[in-house]
């Protein structure tokens, strides 16, 4: 049996709607893009993967506050 999670389910979604090109989304459309990112990085964001992320992320951030004392 195969299993997807709902993380992969979103991620391939995002995927799949940013290869479209941009004149042919409407204001509505880029309204659901932004809706289904945002549900991709609240899934995320709980789970080792998303803990590991933002930490890689959070490094240069903090170096760059810290060089700025």
């Amino acid at each position: 049996m195969l299993t997807i999670t709902v993380g992969v389910l979103l991620a391939v979604i995002v995927l799949l709607r940013l290869r479209r090109r941009t004149e042919a989304r409407s204001r509505n459309d880029e309204k659901l893009t932004v809706i289904i990112v945002l549900a991709l990085g609240i899934v995320i964001a709980p789970t080792p993967l998303g803990q590991g992320i933002g930490d890689f992320l959070g490094q240069p951030a903090s170096g760059v506050t810290d060089s700025s004392r």
